[in-house]
């Protein structure tokens, strides 16, 4: 049965990655709907991040993408984690990995476990079982599902990407599904009475109407800022980077299977290694260095020629007050930006259409699934703030005005009740079912940044410790051992998806 109130035709406003991934989930997801993006050729795609977390592996299979073919047509390569030297203080390095890290002992948590023999004095470190961490640190991959039996098959993976042959090649799946393409520069805005979006208008004179709006204009938000009104929240005063400068670059040798996340002494920076060519991007806060000193700066140290010139990218950290208002939806940089720390901006933009597809209104767009909506994804992206602000707030780093700043700023409550909550037990204080950041990843960056719980489980205490501390020196060499016989990511990037130039 017809229902006169449903939507037929949704209009995306915007292309790159997150205007494509919109166009090609609702195409593949709604066939009846129509779907039609309007982008111009005069508006280029800001590639701040080309990093990508597992997450986005089960995305591009439920949209029916192949990928292996994939992987080799955005010239990607295969990220294990990201390793952060001199966060925790100088000349010191930790590794955050995809994955589990170990395996329960007899019902035990095992980083508890691990715990418990390293209070004894057992010399091993937490990263050394998990199969992520080894494999990155042997520069060697295999994917982990095809070895599910073997030591590494607990291990994740996702991808370094070119974010620009990413949005091309959802392009073609979506258009191959029915979207369509509008090429034109949005010129107004036309509103209905009440507050809604009528239509939009382009710089060549088409009026092209629609049922729900997309806004994936950037950090313009043409839509959901300028026509609707709907404000931002700020989070500066919490995270003090605000700029950014990003080069590419050759590939200086084999790209490793991780990104590198490099404190420096007013921001960090970044290296991401693709088949082809590596992205590399500082950011950094302007209160503490110019762009042109910046700029110096990750140019004296980015390794391999240098591809393009660089390019500044000022941003506000924060979110859309209200990333759905009426019949407009906000997406990517339009809704909200968070440093790219932990490379989620295309995990945002994929969990915002993955709830909006739950929460899918009909043309009466009730203000109740909005407000829950809304909820839901400003809790999403409070917890990913949260986790950005651990990295600096715990550092021990106090050689930089920068540093020093960052350090003393006040932790916001709901991080500090977790670090207090583990540092008294070793428990994670998890808010919510569906939260991305699980324990291997808390238990990793708080190891690495030195942040350790006063006293392990009590219940790792049925464990005899002589009796943990053989099977942990069982397990380390088993699993370094079972590395050694994979092949060198370049290796199998040849063999499986080379990339297709």
């Amino acid at each position: 049965m017809n229902n006169p109130d449903e939507i037929r035709d949704i209009v995306i406003a915007g292309g790159g990655t997150a205007g494509w991934l919109a166009a090609a989930l609702f195409a593949v997801h709604m066939p009846n709907v129509r779907v039609r993006l309007i982008e111009s050729e005069e508006i280029g795609t800001i590639g701040v991040g080309e990093s990508t977390i597992p997450p986005f592996l089960g995305l591009i299979r439920k949209l029916g993408i192949n990928e292996q073919d994939f992987i080799a047509k955005t010239q990607a390569s295969f990220k294990l984690g990201i390793r952060f030297p001199d966060w925790r203080e100088k000349g010191h390095a930790y590794f955050h990995p995809f994955g589990q890290i170990g395996r329960p002992i007899d019902g035990n948590d095992f980083y508890h476990c691990w715990l418990k023999a390293k209070m004894a004095g057992h010399g091993s470190e937490l990263q050394d079982f998990a199969p992520a961490s080894v494999m990155a640190e042997q520069g060697r991959f295999m994917l982990p599902f095809k070895a599910s039996q073997s030591p590494i098959g607990t291990a994740a993976y996702a991808l370094h990407v070119d974010a620009k042959l990413v949005a091309q090649y959802l392009r073609r799946h979506a258009e191959a599904h029915g979207a369509r393409r509008t090429e034109g520069m949005i010129a107004g805005v036309g509103m209905t009475p009440d507050g809604q979006i009528r239509s939009l208008t382009l710089k060549a004179g088409e009026v092209i109407t629609g049922d729900l709006f997309i806004d994936c204009t950037g950090f313009r938000a043409l839509l959901i800022g300028g026509a609707m009104g709907v404000g931002y929240e700020s989070w500066a005063d919490q995270l003090l980077c605000n700029r950014a400068v990003v080069c590419q670059t050759e590939n200086a040798g084999p790209p490793p299977p991780y990104t590198i996340a490099h404190a420096q002494g007013s921001g960090w920076r970044w290296r991401i290694p693709l088949q082809t060519r590596a992205g590399n991007g500082y950011v950094f806060s302007s209160d503490h260095i110019s762009d042109a000193e910046a700029t110096e700066v990750l140019l004296r140290q980015v390794e391999g020629k240098v591809l393009t010139s660089p390019m500044i990218v000022p941003f506000t950290t924060g979110i859309r007050k209200k990333v759905w208002q009426g019949n407009c939806l906000s997406l990517g940089l339009a809704s909200g930006f968070i440093e790219p720390l932990e490379s989620t901006a295309i995990h945002l933009v994929y969990r915002t259409l993955d709830f909006f597809f739950r929460y899918f209104p009909d043309k009466s767009f009730d203000p109740a699934l909005q407000a829950d909506f809304n909820r839901r994804i400003h809790a999403d992206y409070e917890e990913i703030k949260d986790f950005i602000i651990l990295h600096y707030c715990v550092s021990q780093r106090r050689d930089t005005e920068f540093w020093r700043r960052v350090t003393s700023l006040p932790i916001p409550e709901s991080l500090k009740a977790r670090i207090d909550v583990f540092r008294a037990s070793g428990s994670l204080r998890e808010v919510g079912p569906e939260e991305l950041f699980r324990s291997p990843s808390w238990y990793s960056v708080y190891e690495g940044m030195g942040v350790r719980p006063s006293r392990y489980n009590v219940l790792a205490d049925r464990l005899d410790t002589d009796d943990l501390k053989r099977l942990l020196d069982q397990v380390k060499p088993a699993l370094d051992h079972f590395v050694r016989t994979l092949p060198m990511l370049q290796d199998f990037l040849d063999s499986f998806c080379p990339a297709t130039v």
